[in-house]
C-alpha cells in the first residue's frame, strides 16, 4: 500500500483526536544519541509537536497524527514508525498491570521475520528526560505472526505465540512503562504497560486502560479494525459509531505507533508529581475493577487522563473509597461517562474483552445518567460536551485555598485551559451529599454549532472528609508538564489540592 492509503486510513485515530488538542506529548526515548529527522531534513525534537493543527471538515482543528514524529526517509536505516498496514513490528501484552517478582508476557509481529530487540523506559521527570531506559532485552527471533482474528467487528490476536517473557525484578519502581520495539533494519513500535505493588502510599495514581482500548482502531488498515466509535466498511471508507464494534479486546496491539490516544495527559501527571516528590503507587483501571488494589489504603486517588469508560464494579470501589475518607482527584473532563462491562478472552483469560453497547442492542441504556446514576453524584460535575477550540479558563473564587499563592483573582483568564472536552454542574441533576461545595472556575466557550457553552471546575468535602476535585477540563494534566502547555497557577493549584490531601497529622 502507498503512503497516501496509510496516512487516509490514520483519519480514524485523527478523527478521535479531534476531541485532543494535546496529541501524544513527549516522547523521551527520542532524546538522546539517537538523532530524528523530518521530511525536509530538519532535526526533530523530542517532544512530539512537529506540525501544526489541521483544519478539518466543519472548521474543527485536527492535530497531527499521534504517531512518533515523522522520522528519516526510507532510505535511511534509522528508527522509523511501524504502521498497521505492513505491520513492520507490533506487539502487545497478554496481562494487566504486574508487579515486582511477577511476569510480563509480550506477543509480538514482525514482517519480514527477523531479529529484534525491547528497551523497557519507566516514566518519569529524571531530570527532565522524561523517562528513563531500565533494561534491554536481549535480540530476538521476530515472526510474522497470523492475521488478526475478527468476529462481529471485535479484533483479537490473542492466537499470538509468545515471543519474549519479562520477568520482572523484586527491585524495580512501581510505575508506567512503555516497551520499544525495535526490529533489525530500524523499525519501531510500542507497548505501555504498568507495575504495581501492595505497598501503602499517599496517592493511589490509576491508568485509564480500559477508556484507551475503547479508543484503539487497531489495526488501522482501511479494512479489520475497529474501536468502539469506528470501523471500515468493504470499500475502506471510516465508519462512525452506529457501525462501530460492541466489544473490542485487549488481546492486541494499539494503533499507529503503539501507544494509546490520551496516554500522554497520564505521563504529564506521572513526571510532575515524581518531579516534586509526591509518594505515588500506580495500577490501571482494571485493577479497580478486578478488586486487585484496596483504594482504602490511600489518602487519594489520582484519575489523571480522560475516563471515560468505568465498569459498575470500579464505581462502587471508588464510592466506598469516598465514604472511607479517600480523596478522589479527576484532572480531566467526560469522566465515567459510559458504563462498560469485563468479560474473559476465549480462551479464559479474564477481564480481557470490553463490551458497551452504548443504544444498540439489548438491554440497558449505558449512560450512566440514563439509568439515574449521573456521575454528577460523585464527581460534582459532569460532561457537557466537546470544545471546538480552545478557551480561556475563568477562575471563581480566587480567596480559596486552591488558588492561594498562584497570583489568581476572580476574572483572571488562564490561556488555552478549557480544550477538548469540558464538564459542568447540572442544577437539575442531585449532586453528592456534602459538607461543603465550590466551584473554582466558570468558563464560556461557544460550542460547535456557536452556542454559549460553560466550563466548570468543583471541587467539595464528602460527609468522610475526603475532598473530590474534578478540573472540568481535558487541558489540566498537560498544563502541570507538557511542553508548550505549562501554566504556574495550574502547577500550584494542583500542589496545594495534593499536599492538603497527603497531609500527614
Amino acid at each position: 500500500m502507498g503512503s497516501e492509503q496509510i496516512r487516509r486510513w490514520e483519519s480514524g485515530a485523527l478523527a478521535h483526536a479531534v476531541t485532543d488538542p494535546f496529541g501524544l506529548g513527549p516522547v523521551p526515548w527520542l532524546r538522546g544519541s539517537e538523532t530524528y529527522f523530518d521530511d525536509t531534513g530538519h532535526v526533530v525534537p523530542w517532544y512530539v509537536d512537529t506540525e501544526a493543527p489541521q483544519p478539518a471538515a466543519g472548521g474543527s482543528r485536527i492535530p497531527a497524527p499521534r504517531s512518533t514524529p515523522r522520522t528519516r526517509p526510507r532510505t535511511d536505516p534509522g528508527p522509523r514508525s511501524a504502521d498497521d498496514v505492513h505491520r513492520q513490528i507490533k506487539g502487545f501484552t497478554s496481562t494487566g498491570a504486574a508487579a515486582p517478582g511477577d511476569s510480563i508476557d509480550f506477543h509480538v509481529t514482525v514482517d519480514p521475520p527477523q531479529e529484534f530487540s525491547v528497551d523497557i523506559y519507566r516514566i518519569g521527570h529524571y531530570g527532565g528526560d522524561g523517562a528513563s531506559k531500565i533494561t534491554t532485552s536481549p535480540r530476538l527471533s521476530g515472526i510474522v505472526q497470523p492475521p488478526p482474528l475478527t468476529a462481529d467487528r471485535t479484533v483479537s490476536c490473542h492466537h499470538w505465540w509468545l515471543s519474549w517473557r519479562l520477568q520482572i525484578p523484586s527491585y524495580w519502581n512501581v510505575g508506567a512503562y512503555v516497551a520499544v520495539l525495535t526490529t533489525l533494519d530500524g523499525y519501531r513500535s510500542h507497548v505501555p504497560f504498568t507495575v504495581r505493588d501492595h505497598q501503602t502510599a499517599d496517592l493511589l495514581l490509576l491508568l485509564p486502560d480500559i477508556t484507551w482500548q475503547a479508543y484503539n482502531l487497531y489495526p488501522e488498515d482501511g479494512h479489520t479494525g475497529a474501536s468502539l466509535y469506528h470501523a471500515w466498511d468493504k470499500d475502506g471508507r471510516l465508519l462512525g459509531e452506529a457501525d462501530a464494534a460492541t466489544t473490542v479486546s485487549f488481546d492486541r496491539p494499539y494503533a499507529g505507533a503503539g501507544l494509546p490516544l490520551h496516554v500522554g495527559h497520564a505521563y504529564d501527571f506521572i513526571r510532575w508529581a515524581e518531579r516534586y516528590g509526591y509518594d505515588l503507587a500506580y495500577a490501571d483501571a482494571r485493577d479497580l475493577h478486578a478488586g486487585r488494589v484496596d483504594p482504602t489504603r490511600y489518602r487519594g486517588l489520582v484519575f489523571p487522563g480522560h475516563d471515560e469508560y468505568w465498569s459498575p464494579q470500579m464505581r462502587r470501589t471508588t464510592e466506598l473509597a469516598r465514604e472511607h475518607g479517600t480523596s478522589l482527584v479527576f484532572l480531566s473532563a467526560n469522566t465515567m461517562y459510559w458504563q462498560v462491562e469485563l468479560g474473559p478472552s476465549p480462551s479464559g483469560v479474564a477481564d480481557r474483552l470490553l463490551t458497551c453497547r452504548k443504544r444498540r442492542g439489548p438491554g440497558k441504556p449505558v449512560l450512566w445518567r440514563e439509568i439515574d446514576r449521573p456521575e454528577q453524584q460523585l464527581i460534582g460535575i459532569q460532561y457537557a460536551g466537546r470544545v471546538p477550540e480552545p478557551h480561556p479558563l475563568i477562575v471563581r473564587n480566587a480567596d480559596h485555598w486552591l488558588w492561594e499563592a498562584t497570583g489568581a483573582h476572580d476574572g483572571d483568564e488562564v490561556e488555552g485551559m478549557v480544550a477538548g472536552e469540558a464538564d459542568r454542574y447540572f442544577p437539575r441533576t442531585p449532586l453528592p451529599e456534602h459538607q461543603d461545595r465550590i466551584l473554582l472556575a466558570h468558563s464560556p466557550y461557544p460550542d460547535s454549532e456557536g452556542v454559549l457553552r460553560h466550563q466548570e471546575t468543583s471541587l467539595y468535602r464528602a460527609p468522610s472528609g475526603a475532598l473530590v476535585f474534578a478540573s472540568g477540563t481535558f487541558a489540566w494534566s498537560p498544563a502541570l508538564d507538557r511542553p508548550g502547555h505549562v501554566d504556574p497557577r495550574v502547577q500550584r493549584a494542583t500542589a496545594n489540592l495534593l499536599d492538603r490531601i497527603c497531609k500527614h497529622d
